[in-house]
């Protein structure tokens, strides 16, 4: 396995590790992603920034703002001048394909209380089938002074599973199974008594949840929630020699992480942001997400001037983090026989002629720079020509705001499935090239 090799590197990639899946854990949800970027901003030493606030930032100071408390940007204004040195981005998303709870979700079947749920993003459904599944996410609620306030909420334990159909009812379910999203994946959360004929209410049992989890907290009627499902089984390491990680929501969790982590170590004399937005899986057009404005009012507000503005911009950088197809030893043919990312073999970039990735030449070529300065091996992923290919925040941020993007990721197993699985050594690597990034001394000029 391609690793650093030092006892002081393995150590240090070791407890990157652990504080990775921390995050993960603590993380069912986008808001909660949020929160928890938020939280080590903050205990870092940066100011939030209130959308709704006049700001006045300052050179050589650092912040950070939330939107829908599902989004971040994270800023740390350089000492020198932004003509001078351009914005060294990073951009990744915080939410994940999973199910999510309907409106009016409650069912009573044969006496079981079910929830309806519909699917978020391009989810595998079937590893979702008889997984311990808890309920997390943003409640909104009136107060006992007729306010309206929200909270997040997490229920943390098993409450829900999805049960398969034994295979004796089912009998060709190995050689050609469908899943319906509308009627195989309704989860079950308990047995009703045999008196009871009505579903106890899905509002009543989140107000409840809600007072549980803070009993100070003034709510006297949930009048709505964006509430998913979650796999409980925690991150963890595996393998034989452990050289893989297990986990839900790697994509994109982890390059959240990554560029949270690597931001902590900017440079204070250059400009460096942090983007992880929400909504990624399902698009990103909404006010929080990629296709939206947050970005680029962010950017009007630093910079008001629209000359300087597109000056700086045109000299500054944009990695969009987004984890990377890994060649699955048991379908090699689904790759590129040139470009199949192994596992354990440094950070990908990712190329697609159709602008499905935003890397270009430059960008490319400035990536893999930057990787052999900090002995940092790298890989290149292509889609097979006749298959269809994925895509990023890089082209909609590159097209948006007109920066120069590449489009990276660390190669993974079982994308979009509710576990999925990456190797040890690469999160770190695409770590250690972040640092390097937000630590550039010169603007990024390729002319």
């Amino acid at each position: 396995m391609s690793q650093v090799s030092s006892s002081s590197s393995l150590a240090s990639q070791s407890q990157f590790n652990q504080d990775l899946l921390n995050f993960i854990q603590t993380s069912p949800t986008a808001f909660h992603a949020a929160q928890a970027i938020a939280k080590e901003l903050a205990a870092a030493g940066f100011t939030e920034l209130r959308e709704s606030d006049e700001w006045d930032l300052l050179p050589g100071k650092r912040y950070y703002l939330k939107r829908n408390e599902s989004s971040v940007i994270a800023f740390v204004y350089g000492k020198k001048d932004l003509l001078s040195t351009g914005i060294r981005m990073l951009g990744a998303h915080t939410d994940s394909p999973c199910l999510k709870v309907k409106p009016q979700p409650e069912l009573n079947r044969k006496g079981y209380l079910q929830l309806g749920v519909e699917v978020y993003g391009g989810a595998l459904l079937a590893p979702w089938f008889d997984r311990d599944l808890s309920l997390a996410g943003r409640v909104t609620y009136k107060t006992s002074d007729n306010k309206i306030a929200s909270s997040l909420l997490d229920f943390k334990t098993p409450v829900a599973s999805v049960p398969s159909l034994a295979i004796h009812l089912d009998r060709e379910v190995n050689n050609a199974r469908t899943i319906n999203p509308q009627r195989d994946i309704i989860p079950v959360l308990l047995q009703l008594a045999p008196e009871q004929t009505l579903a106890p209410n899905f509002k009543s049992i989140l107000l409840a949840q809600l007072k549980l989890e803070n009993p100070e907290l003034d709510a006297t009627h949930v009048l709505d929630y964006e509430i998913s499902l979650y796999d409980t089984q925690a991150p963890g390491l595996i393998g034989l020699q452990q050289d893989f990680i297990a986990s839900a929501r790697l994509d994109n969790l982890l390059s959240c992480f990554v560029g949270l982590r690597a931001l902590l170590q900017a440079d204070v004399e250059v400009s460096s942001l942090l983007i992880c937005t929400d909504h990624e899986e399902v698009g990103s057009t909404s006010c929080c997400g990629a296709k939206g404005p947050m970005l680029q009012q962010f950017l009007e507000r630093l910079i008001p001037d629209t000359e300087t503005r597109i000056r700086i911009i045109e000299r500054s950088l944009l990695i969009s983090a987004d984890n990377a197809h890994g060649v699955h030893p048991n379908f090699s043919d689904r790759h590129d026989e040139n470009h199949g990312p192994l596992l354990n073999r440094g950070p990908v970039v990712k190329i697609n002629a159709n602008q499905r990735y935003a890397t270009t030449s430059e960008t490319s070529g400035f990536f893999h720079w930057l990787c052999e300065q900090n002995e940092v091996p790298v890989q290149v992923f292509v889609a097979r020509t006749d298959m269809g290919c994925g895509s990023t925040i890089g082209p909609i941020v590159s097209s948006e705001v007109g920066v120069k993007t590449i489009d990276v990721g660390v190669p993974t197993f079982a994308m979009h499935s509710i576990r999925e699985m990456a190797g040890v050594a690469d999160a770190y690597y695409l770590y250690r090239v972040a640092i390097a990034f937000y630590q550039y001394p010169l603007f990024l000029s390729f002319s």
